[in-house]
């Protein structure tokens, strides 16, 4: 039998020593709250991290639950996975939220580990919300606890965590990921609210219109929390029993869309990599799709317009000079004619560079060029190419034998332009594509040996 928390205990512990059928639930706590699963049978999706014979769940079957980050969106289980392990443990359960919290608060519930270890043999799991608000001094405090024993930690993050939190921390602990929920996982979810007579929405006695389910849990995202606000909003504007969900009362709920998009945070790095990729990959409608996502999401036109310019250098490069001259004249006429119009500026400049052909000769050879001169003896200036405009260069033998190369047919004549040092480097390699086809062409007639393989 499992020995009885201290006093004083949160709402993990309440629920978890609770008697009830509900865990101490009352019944004007969220649908959300009053439905988070209670055993694995009830927990839906995240089965890589909690299926039968996994390692999390066996751990937590076992009580010899390790310190751990749970990384994953909102609404996919982070805290109720935190829940159930309080329900599951032997050990005390401790709960802070790092928005609220400070070194005081850990200090504290070290102190109170060192006494549940000493006087009676039970570890301390400690479960921190949000735990990428901890700042690196927080978080430090926690590095030699957690690294003896003392405290086993539970972190929750919607953040990376290996941007967010300190290095010396996370090789302390597993991460544990954990991802969107499908659709039909909503589904599920919801359907299990509706069907619950006990904690869920049973008594009102619910009917759903064919796809209002799917088209609720389509608008969650993923998010089993949003998902089950917006089922009992919308339970709340029906009858006390035998109403009727319906598209129409969805919409009048839910409004418009609003976009998940941290313009601080990973989805913003990781939208705006899809981005660049989708514009390199020569797929303009999935670079109007990013696009989209980040002008919905508010982010700075200045910082999409700086990533069309980058690309148009790095990915199109000579097999398309022109994409450079769109993108900036598209940088340049965002901040003069501003949203909601910048919206046109961006897509003509997102569709042409993501529909140019592509070459990164360009940045390959300017990468090569910079790994010489930070590793290599370059050697000096050819003295023929040096400056000759002021009195006494020529004494110095500055610019004399220079051969200016439109006195010349074809306007070129051969000279030694490298140091002699780097008398044999290559740098640009033009492809086959576009206009660089034609500018390789003249190279190669200009300087054979460099292209001879």
């Amino acid at each position: 039998m499992k020995e009885q928390h201290d006093e004083g205990l949160n709402l993990f512990e309440a629920a978890a020593e609770s008697g009830t059928a509900d865990g101490g639930l009352h019944r004007f706590e969220p649908l959300a709250q009053r439905m988070r699963p209670r055993t694995f049978e009830e927990f839906v999706g995240q089965q890589e991290a909690v299926g039968a014979g996994r390692f999390l769940r066996r751990m937590m079957e076992q009580d010899q639950v390790p310190s751990m980050i749970l990384y994953g969106p909102p609404g996919t289980g982070k805290t109720t996975l935190a829940q159930m392990i309080a329900g599951l443990t032997h050990s005390a359960f401790r709960k802070l939220n790092a928005v609220a919290s400070g070194i005081a608060d850990i200090r504290a519930i070290v102190k109170e580990a060192e006494e549940q270890r000493r006087y009676h043999q039970r570890r301390t799991i400690v479960f921190i919300d949000e735990i990428h608000r901890f700042n690196k001094s927080q978080q430090d405090v926690l590095l030699p606890y957690v690294e003896d024993g003392r405290l086993v930690l539970i972190g929750a993050t919607t953040e990376n965590p290996f941007f967010e939190v300190n290095h010396a921390l996370l090789s302390r602990v597993r991460v544990v990921r954990l991802y969107k929920l499908t659709d039909g996982q909503l589904v599920k979810i919801l359907q299990q609210a509706l069907a619950d007579e006990e904690r869920g929405l049973g008594g009102q006695h619910l009917t759903a219109a064919d796809g209002v389910l799917a088209d609720i849990a389509q608008f969650a995202g993923g998010d089993a929390r949003m998902a089950l606000n917006i089922l009992e909003e919308m339970a709340a504007m029906l009858p006390p029993s035998g109403g009727k969900l319906s598209q129409e009362l969805m919409e009048s709920i839910v409004g418009e869309r609003v976009q998940s998009y941290d313009k601080k945070g990973d989805n913003h790095y990781d939208t705006a990599s899809a981005f660049i990729k989708s514009m390199r990959g020569s797929d303009p409608d999935a670079a109007l799709h990013y696009l989209a996502r980040m002008i919905a999401g508010g982010e700075d036109v200045n910082f999409i317009a700086r990533r069309i310019v980058i690309c148009a250098s790095e990915d199109v490069g000579n097999a398309d000079p022109m994409a450079l001259v769109v993108a900036m004249a598209a940088a340049q006429a965002v901040q003069f004619v501003g949203l909601p119009e910048a919206r046109i500026t961006l897509g003509q400049a997102v569709t042409y560079v993501a529909s140019a052909p592509k070459s990164n000769a360009a940045y390959l050879g300017i990468d090569r060029a910079l790994a010489d001169v930070r590793h290599k003896n370059c050697g000096n200036v050819p003295i023929h190419l040096r400056d000759s405009h002021y009195k006494g260069a020529e004494k110095l033998g500055h610019g004399v034998d220079y051969v200016y190369p439109h006195d010349f047919p074809g306007h070129f004549e051969r000279q030694q332009y490298l140091p002699k040092e780097l008398a044999h480097a290559h740098y640009y390699e033009p492809t086959d594509i576009g206009r660089e086809q034609q500018m390789g062409e003249y190279l190669r007639r200009c300087w054979p040996e460099r292209f001879e393989k």
